[in-house]
């Protein structure tokens, strides 16, 4: 009885072997996921088993990022995590921090560990990626030489730009020796001097693809000085290729699309252009008349003659006024003088005279204005209208005013 434990300190020691285990603290288990339940917490808890046996599991929600997929009832999966014991129950369980689905579960923890360290290497960054020329004269694929994915790729450039030159290098792209026919493909159209770089292939399990994802094919890809256009598989399969490469497809026929502008596009921006440019140069010329007729109007009034015939034209404006302004003159002075003439007939003797009356006068030519100036027998002088009469008085006679 010296050495009696409490159950809290068996715990406890079994929990310190557990954690001295090397290969309890990582370790790779595989088993059909059952019991699976998503705590409020953001915890994962189910349970690990297979034929014979069963293991509790649990994913903390700080580990949620290792977790690519949602966990259901029924996945067999491939856990990567820590086995401990859990001192409150006295039970082991695991501690997952990754969580892979099985079939290919060390592939894709050979994808995973690879991509971290490359996009650490900066394999990955946006600033080393090339762009893709819109028109290129020559693209280079790195595929199969026979298979769907290069006749989609003919068949689609073919479409869109008839006058690309497609240079194949017919690449194995699957089994051992895939990754290095690959590489050697790249090398070659990176030398030959095409304007882009196609490498990829159809769909299929990431086994048929993993010639994509090694490593002499990534740097391989992020060396070349030729941009680089990924397209392996389907939409949903990604490789390492894909985060390398200048621009990633699809699939190889969005690949086709990507790297060759439609010409049809081209021809019509071209005449688009083209009509611009007209309209701008009709504009241009228009304006550029305008200018040269008011230079030539203002050289033509700078000009000696057109002076000359400006100052004669003012002159004779001039004179044509002149003229009409002394016409109007003498209109007026004659007018004014009929006026005068028609006032100075009311008072000229000849006037009165062509009326009847006469005009009487001495020896001496003085007018008589009386018949106290006269005597019988005087010579008087009387003027007519039409003549002189010369007579003697006979007779006088005064007249009374009253």
């Amino acid at each position: 009885m010296d050495h009696v434990y409490t159950v809290t300190q068996i715990n406890l020691y079994i929990k310190d072997m557990f954690a001295r285990d090397y290969a309890l603290n990582r370790i790779y288990v595989k088993g059909e996921v059952s019991n699976c339940k998503y705590h409020t917490s953001g915890h994962i808890y189910f349970t690990l088993k297979d034929s014979k046996g069963q293991m509790a599991c649990v994913m903390f929600a700080g580990q949620r990022s290792g977790l690519a997929f949602r966990l259901q009832e029924g996945q067999s999966v491939i856990v990567l995590g820590s086995i401990s014991v859990y001192e409150r129950d006295g039970k082991y369980q695991m501690y997952a921090r990754e969580i892979l689905l099985d079939g290919a579960g060390v592939l894709y923890q050979k994808f995973e560990e690879l991509k971290k360290q490359l996009d650490s290497e900066g394999l990955f960054g946006q600033e080393f990626k090339k762009s893709i020329k819109q028109y290129p004269n020559k693209v280079g694929i790195v595929t199969a030489k026979t298979g769907a994915a290069i006749q989609d790729m003919i068949n689609v450039t073919t479409r869109r730009n008839p006058y690309v030159q497609l240079i194949l290098y017919p690449a194995l792209v699957q089994g051992e020796a895939a990754a290095a026919s690959i590489v050697k493909g790249i090398k070659y159209l990176d030398s030959y001097g095409v304007d882009t770089i196609i490498v990829g292939r159809g769909g299929g399990s990431i086994e048929d693809l993993w010639a994509f994802n090694e490593e002499v094919v990534a740097r391989a890809i992020f060396s070349c000085n030729t941009p680089i256009i990924s397209a392996v598989g389907h939409e949903t399969d990604t490789t390492i290729a894909d985060y390398v490469a200048d621009l990633r497809a699809p699939t190889p026929s969005a690949a086709a699309e990507l790297v060759t502008g439609d010409i049809r596009d081209l021809f019509d921006d071209i005449q688009s252009y083209k009509r611009t440019l007209q309209f701008h140069m009709r504009q241009k010329l228009q304006i550029a008349r305008n200018q040269l007729r008011q230079y030539q109007l203002q050289l033509e009034h700078a000009s000696p003659l057109y002076q000359v015939n400006q100052k004669r034209q003012y002159l004779m404006d001039r004179e044509n006024r002149l003229q009409f302004l002394m016409k109007q003159r003498v209109l007026e002075n004659r007018h004014r003088l009929d006026i005068l003439t028609e006032r100075m007939k009311g008072l000229s003797p000849l006037d009165k005279l062509s009326k009847g009356y006469v005009i009487v006068t001495d020896e001496k030519q003085n007018v008589i204005r009386s018949v106290n100036g006269l005597s019988v027998g005087d010579t008087i002088k009387v003027e007519l209208m039409d003549g002189d009469v010369t007579a003697s008085v006979m007779s006088t006679q005064s007249r009374r005013r009253e």
